[in-house]
This record gives C-alpha cells, sequence and structure tokens, in this order.
C-alpha cells in the first residue's frame, strides 16, 4: 500500500548537501503494524513526512495504493492527505479548544455538516476512551489522555493509513502499553495501515508486524520481528534487540568461564516449550550450564533466548551443536580460537 521506491532527501545546510533519507526501498503492506526504528538523526521522522509530502523527495518515488505522490495535484493531493492521519509526539493539541474540537478540528476544516462531526466525534471519543472528558481542556489531561486525543482527532476523517511519529516517547512505560493497545485496537477494528516511526525497541517488539532500521539514511536492515528479533545481522539492529533481551554477559564473568564453547540458543513458535538443552544433556556426553535465560513473546508467541556454555571433548560438543542445530537457532557467543 505505501511503497518507497529508490527515495532520497537531500537538504542543503551552509552550501553543504546532506541525505537525511538515502534511496530507500521499502513496501509497507494495507493492514499491517510497520515500524521504523533508529537512532536520533537516522532519517525516520524524514522518512515518514515523505508519505504525506510535508516533505518532497529529491529522487525516486514514494507510491500510495500505486499512485506517485509527487505527480498528483495539489487538489488531488488535498483529498489524499484527508486518508493520512497522523500523531506526534507531543500531542500538538489546541490548548484553547476542548478535547470535542480539537477531534472535530480536521473534519471543520473539510467542511462537514455540523450534524456529521458531532456524530463522528462522539463515535471516536468512544472508541479511545475518551466520552466523559469531551468539555476538558488539554491541560486538564493527562499526557495519555493527550495522546488519546491525538489518535482520536487523525482518526477522525476516517484514514487509510495512519503514521505515528514518536507517539509514545514522551509517555511512561504503563501508558505506553495503553497507548499502543489502542493502536492495535484500530488497526483490528479499522483495518489501517500503521506506520510507527520510534527509537525504542519495546515498541517495536509489542506492536510491529514487521520492522526497518535505520542509520544514516539509509535502511541497513528489514523483515519481521522474529528474524530480526532472532538473528540480527546489522551491529545497529543488535543494539536495538540488545536493549530488549538484554542478556550481554558481564565481561568477569565471561573470564571466568574456561570453557571455549559459549552459545545463544533461540526457541522460536513451538520449540519454546521443547526440552532441547534437557534432551542434549541426556543424549550426550557433556555437560551444559546455563548463563543467562529469558523467555518473552513476539507478537503472542514464545520466544525464548538462552546464553549457554557446554563443557565436554570436543568431538561429542561438535555433535550435540549439529543435534541443536536441527532444531532450535544457535550461535557462538565466544571461542578461544582452538
Amino acid at each position: 500500500m505505501i511503497r518507497f521506491d529508490q527515495v532520497t532527501k537531500s537538504f542543503d545546510h551552509e552550501g553543504t548537501s546532506f541525505k537525511a533519507v538515502n534511496q530507500v526501498d521499502l513496501e509497507v503492506q494495507k493492514g499491517e503494524i510497520f515500524g521504523v526504528i533508529g537512532f536520533s538523526g537516522a532519517g525516520k521522522s524524514t522518512l515518514v513526512r515523505l508519505v504525506n509530502q510535508l516533505e518532497r523527495p529529491s529522487s525516486g518515488k514514494v507510491l500510495i495504493d500505486g499512485q506517485d505522490m509527487s505527480q498528483v495535484s495539489s487538489g488531488k493531493l488535498r483529498s489524499i492527505r484527508r486518508g493520512i492521519g497522523m500523531i506526534f509526539q507531543h500531542f500538538n493539541l489546541l490548548e484553547t479548544k476542548t478535547v470535542f474540537h480539537n477531534v472535530a478540528f480536521p473534519l471543520t476544516l473539510a467542511g462537514a455538516p455540523k450534524r456529521k462531526v458531532k456524530e463522528r466525534v462522539n463515535e471516536i471519543l468512544e472508541f479511545v476512551g475518551l466520552s466523559d472528558r469531551a468539555n476538558h481542556y488539554p491541560d486538564q489531561l493527562s499526557g495519555g489522555q493527550k495522546q488519546r486525543v491525538g489518535i482520536a482527532r487523525a482518526l477522525a476523517t476516517s484514514p487509510s493509513i495512519l503514521l505515528c511519529d514518536e507517539a509514545t516517547s514522551a509517555l511512561d512505560p504503563e501508558t505506553t502499553k495503553s497507548i499502543l493497545n489502542l493502536l492495535k485496537k484500530v488497526r483490528d477494528e479499522y483495518n489501517i495501515t500503521i506506520l510507527i516511526i520510534t527509537h525504542e525497541m519495546n515498541v517495536i517488539k509489542e506492536i510491529c508486524d514487521r520492522v526497518a532500521v535505520m542509520e544514516d539514511g539509509k535502511v541497513v536492515e528489514a523483515g519481521s520481528i522474529f528474524n530480526l528479533f532472532s538473528q540480527p545481522k546489522h551491529p545497529t539492529t543488535q543494539k536495538f534487540v540488545q536493549t530488549v533481551m538484554n542478556d550481554e554477559i558481564p565481561k568477569s564473568i565471561l573470564d571466568q568461564v574456561e570453557t571455549r564453547y559459549i552459545y545463544r540458543v533461540t526457541f522460536t513458535d513451538g520449540s519454546a516449550s521443547q526440552p532441547v538443552l534437557s534432551n542434549v544433556a541426556k543424549q550426550f556426553d557433556l555437560e551444559v550450564n546455563v548463563l543467562y535465560g529469558q523467555i518473552t513473546e513476539l507478537q503472542d508467541s514464545p520466544f525464548g533466548n538462552l546464553i549457554v556454555e557446554f563443557q565436554g571433548d570436543d568431538d561429542e560438543i561438535q555433535r550435540a551443536l549439529e543435534y541443536i542445530k536441527q532444531q532450535v537457532i544457535i550461535q557462538e557467543v565466544k571461542s578461544d580460537g582452538r
């Protein structure tokens, strides 16, 4: 539904040109929640602003339902933008307007009849759980409630696409979780395509179907949540995954381990409940020592991550490793090179 085709966006500053987005190829499918993650300055916010043409690409194409956004007329662009909602990190609410009028604002701009505006605003406020706050002003709301108003306003025009630019960065963890649950509800009940920009891997883990990792304006890795968590290839992806999995072994512990064989064993789907390591200890003449362990959920499926050391004869350990590779993902963490 949303496609970036070799998209580059350059900016000039004091006679120097730099590429905030550099030859990005991405496709976001209809009805999915797609995340774009990167550190500050990676180009992710510029990327999302290219979707609704708040920024125009220097080269390449941004296509929505196959239509090149840079080729549409100004009138057509306004029509397309009404089908693209956007929510922001700092809410961007009108402080002198009530919750009702904040949500009604895009409908009023579009010239919708007052009766239709009232019906739609009441419907959306009920959906986001703010019916009892309709006559409140923004300064009477919590951060989570303000963001719910922002979501309601973005949904007012019945968009097919929702863009979220760091929508949870200003919120505490508990409120973040409630907002992410609301966004899932938005996708599930309205079949809206959601593109989320964030620097928080927990947000990606909780809500996204697929993710792209950006660095220096480029997409350095992209794929399903399972693939990126189980086998992150790029160093930047590995850093982000590390913030969630928290499975780095302290050097003091590694220095005390005498064995050559330390591995990360990743269990996904049905394998998370299988006694793979227990079977290894029974079938092979070796010792298995778990240094770290964690089981979490990714997209409502169990995901296990263990750091283990194997102690025993080299040949026996190699046989055990081959056995494990047939059932789960296993990656070397440490070797002394022998």
